[in-house]
């Protein structure tokens, strides 16, 4: 069985850099067996943020490939700041998806970050889900996710 770390290179994906919080908050937070991951953004390798409204500016695909980019940044802070083998499994994403206000596929754009999760990490990335339309979000990101985790005992 591949490690989650040999699955995102046969995927043919790299993970950016682990994001330094932008303010005053942990990136994650343990309470007992749970990791809370703070909310991630569609930011890729280089930095630049996948911005606007999908449905306004932004097509269902971009809205994916945003959703994509913030379900990697959530990988990197799992394997940066917690480690994959400490994983049990991902419990809960919650997705906010940055809409205009007639645009009502928002689970069709985080079920990218959702198949990624799965491919990456197997069963253990099977999750619960929230999907969310918004109007704003932080520095106009198109998609922000963020995560429940169990720790193995």
């Amino acid at each position: 069985m591949m490690t989650p770390e040999e699955k995102i290179i046969q995927l043919g994906l790299s993970l950016p850099p682990a994001p330094k919080p932008a303010g005053l908050y942990q990136p994650c937070v343990v309470s007992g067996n749970l990791v809370f991951l703070s909310g991630q953004i569609s930011r890729d390798i280089a930095g630049k943020i996948l911005e606007g409204k999908v449905g306004d500016g932004l097509s269902l695909a971009q809205g994916q490939e945003a959703a994509k980019l913030a379900a990697l940044n959530a990988l990197s802070i799992m394997k940066n700041t917690i480690g994959f083998s400490k994983i049990a499994r991902i419990v809960k994403m919650t997705g906010f998806v940055q809409t205009a206000p007639d645009f009502h596929e928002i689970p069709a754009v985080l079920n990218k970050a959702s198949e990624l999760f799965a491919e990456v990490m197997g069963e253990p990335g099977a999750h619960a889900r929230s999907a969310v339309g918004v109007t704003s979000l932080p520095l106009n990101a198109a998609v922000e996710i963020e995560l429940v985790l169990e720790l193995k005992s």
